[in-house]
This record gives structure tokens, sequence and C-alpha cells, in this order.
């Protein structure tokens, strides 16, 4: 991939939804991770710091590093920033809700993708996505979480090639180094969640390597990438 090329249509792309919407810039939701620092400062590149907003929302359950690199990254990009921790939120669902780790994961995704789009609303912003190719592909993403944003620059990016803008873009070494993680509960990693490496998941999605379990999950996530089916009378 030639990641200046990338960048350059990336953020053509990101600049042409703004104001085909309407919109006047972008919200991001920054978890201290690769691709929302690759979305982060692509959406600064694109629309300039006075147009962008990035998010910060951390539970009790993420990584201190995490919010830290995720703050500093904001201060690197001289873009404004809200942090705005969500335990008291979930505490809110908690309270009448029984739960397990897969369903209280897929509630803070929820929450977040909630905040992002009511300051999005308030400012009449975007909610710029952060899933790539990879995690599309498989369904490795929230329903109306994660997955819920108008638009997502590095959809159509393997990681393998998100880490390669990344390095293109100057992001800081240590996230560029960061083991993946969805910082949905305590200790989660995405490769062991998921139980494959991003190197051998982008080699299975570009055909060159096999694996049944990823077929299946290719099959199993067919409408996570759809919108809702309506029925025809």
């Amino acid at each position: 991939m030639d990641a200046a090329s990338a960048a350059k249509r990336i953020e053509r792309f990101i600049k042409r939804k703004v104001r085909q919407a309407g919109a006047k810039g972008a919200v991001v939701g920054l978890s201290g991770g690769l691709d929302s620092a690759v979305v982060a400062s692509l959406c600064l590149r694109a629309l300039g710091p006075d147009n962008v907003l990035l998010l910060i929302m951390p539970s009790q359950v993420s990584h201190h590093h995490d919010v830290e690199d995720a703050r500093a990254l904001a201060g690197q990009l001289r873009v404004h920033k809200r942090v705005i921790p969500i335990d008291r939120i979930l505490s809110a669902f908690m309270e009448n809700l029984t739960h397990d780790r897969t369903t209280m994961g897929n509630l803070t995704a929820r929450i977040r993708m909630c905040l992002l789009y009511y300051h999005a609303n308030h400012v009449n912003y975007l909610v710029v996505g952060t899933g790539n190719k990879s995690e599309i592909s498989i369904g490795y993403f929230t329903k109306y979480g994660d997955g819920g944003c108008d638009l997502l620059p590095i959809g159509d990016l393997y990681k393998t090639q998100v880490r390669q803008l990344a390095r293109y873009l100057k992001v800081p070494k240590n996230i560029i180094k960061k083991e993946p993680s969805a910082g949905l509960w305590e200790g989660q990693t995405d490769e062991k969640e998921l139980g494959i490496t991003y190197k051998r998941l982008d080699a299975v999605l570009e055909g060159k390597a096999s694996s049944k379990r990823v077929g299946k999950m290719v099959q199993a996530s067919k409408h996570k990438r759809k919108p809702p089916e309506v029925f025809k009378l």
C-alpha cells in the first residue's frame, strides 16, 4: 500500500462527506489504541484542528495507559477533546439488569456511541467511526455500538495496513506497538478473544491462507454489515 496516497484519498473522502452532509466537522471516540489514533490524525489533516472533537470515554476496566495515551495524542494533535468517564452511566443501567461479560461489553460500546452522537448533534458534526476491514469482515464490533457511525475512513484497510498508515502519519510508536484491545473487560485483547493474530486473519481475508473458522465468522456476521432488512409486501 502507498500510505501517502491512501492518506490523501481518505482525507478527501472525509472532507467530502462532511461537506455533503452540511456538517461542520467530526467527532471521534479516542481510545488510546491504533485505529482511533489513525482516524483522529486523518480527521485533523482533512478538517483542521478547530473542526475535530475527540471524546475519551474511559470505564473502570480501561487501562490507565490507554487513557494517558489518548490524552497525550489529543494534546499532540492540538484538537478539542473531552474526557467523559462512563462508570456512572453503566451503573445506572446495571441497577436493574443482569449481565455477563459480553452483554456488559456491548452495552459499554453502545453507551459510547450515544455520547458520540449527543456531541455530534450538539455541534452539527458527523460521527467518524474507527472500524477497520479486518474487524468489519468478521463482525468483530458491536452492532449499534462502535459500528454506529456516519462514515468509516479506514473501513477498507486491513489491520496490518492501518499500522502501516499509522507509521506514515507519525502516530506515537507506543500506540503502534500496543497489543490491540477493545478495552471492554479486564485483561481483554483482540487476538486472544478472536483466537487468531491479525497478521494471520488478514492473510485469510485476502485469500492468501484458509481458515474454516474465519469463514464461519464472516458468514455469521453478515447481518452486522447490512441495514435492517425491510419486508416487501
